[in-house]
């Protein structure tokens, strides 16, 4: 299995990147990493391994750069040509931590769309209070949303849960303002019969309040509302982990509480973390593409080989293609 990696992207690349793909190496006997960057900023941290092969790319998309331009004019970057490995072959998947819309317009432009699909998801699992955590999608590859793209997001959610993730039926929801089945904008209305006759465990509509509470195994929304969920969490997650440590900082009796409280808090902070999730997918592509986050740690881009390796392991794109196939 190759996995093709942009080892330019994000926020400490090259440094993490590498590290990361290092320890998956290490990690995954089957597992082969085309590198592609520039050699010279990428060398001080690169080892030798049978497994590593490295690419020389004389160009970079910068996080600044304009998302629908940056790939199709930037043709020697790292980002481009890793999705140009997918796209020809040369890789079973890649892997980006580098600028999201770059690499979301890229994958459209030179990976392509699965027949069939209208248009692809950006998704990602978030953490639960159980440490289970659930997929969620879109997570901002379309703004705006049909019926039908909700109705196939429901459907690829469900294989990657399924193939990926374990579930034998994971429980399907379609996020909205309310539980009740009449609830919601006319797109969630028109999109809950749609799902609801897909052979899927569609629970119906989910609230944003019961999300970290696992109430979903996969929950659905549009790009735009999904992107908003997705950074609450996160910024909720960094504010409560700092007032925490504020509190605990504030006295000697608070310090010593700390103390005892340290392994609690420890737990908790690893099931709030996204290094032990991975990427972000984009579903309905012909092939798997991950974008890490852009300020993903090693210990991150090696969450994000394995979420690809898995993809490719179990075939998932293969399935989209043949549910949606049947389903035409």
């Amino acid at each position: 299995m190759i996995i093709a990696i942009d080892g330019m992207g994000g926020d400490h690349a090259p440094q993490s990147v590498i590290e990361g793909a290092l320890q998956a190496l290490a990690a995954f006997p089957q597992l082969t990493v085309h590198l592609y960057g520039q050699q010279e900023v990428m060398a001080p941290f690169l080892q030798q391994h049978e497994r590593l092969t490295v690419i020389h790319c004389s160009e970079v998309v910068e996080a600044t750069d304009d998302a629908a331009r940056a790939v199709r004019r930037k043709k020697d970057s790292s980002m481009a040509k890793v999705l140009e490995a997918v796209k020809t072959g040369t890789a079973d998947a890649c892997l980006s931590a580098g600028n999201t819309g770059a690499l979301m317009a890229g994958g459209l432009f030179k990976v392509g769309r699965i027949d069939g699909i209208s248009r692809p998801a950006l998704a990602t699992t978030l953490p639960t209070a159980d440490g289970n955590g659930f997929l969620m999608l879109d997570l901002g590859a379309n703004a705006d949303a049909k019926a039908e793209n909700l109705a196939q997001f429901a459907l690829m959610g469900n294989i990657y849960a399924q193939k990926v993730r374990g579930y034998e039926k994971p429980r399907v929801g379609l996020l909205n303002i309310g539980t009740e089945e009449q609830k919601g904008n006319e797109v969630t209305k028109a999109a809950y019969p749609l799902i609801q006759a897909e052979s899927l465990h569609f629970i119906g509509n989910v609230e944003a309040r019961e999300l970290l509470n696992g109430v979903a195994d996969v929950v659905v929304t549009d790009g735009f509302t999904g992107n908003m969920v997705l950074k609450s969490v996160e910024g909720t997650a960094a504010t409560l982990f700092s007032m925490l440590k504020g509190a605990f900082t504030a006295s000697t009796k608070a310090k010593l509480g700390a103390v005892l409280a340290k392994d609690g808090l420890r737990a908790l902070k690893t099931k709030m973390d996204y290094t032990e999730y991975g990427g972000a997918a984009l579903f309905g592509l012909k092939a798997p593409v991950i974008k890490a986050h852009g300020s993903s740690n090693a210990k991150a881009i090696f969450s994000a080989i394995r979420q690809a390796s898995l993809m490719v392991e179990h075939d998932v794109i293969q399935t989209i293609h043949d549910t949606i196939a049947k389903d035409k």
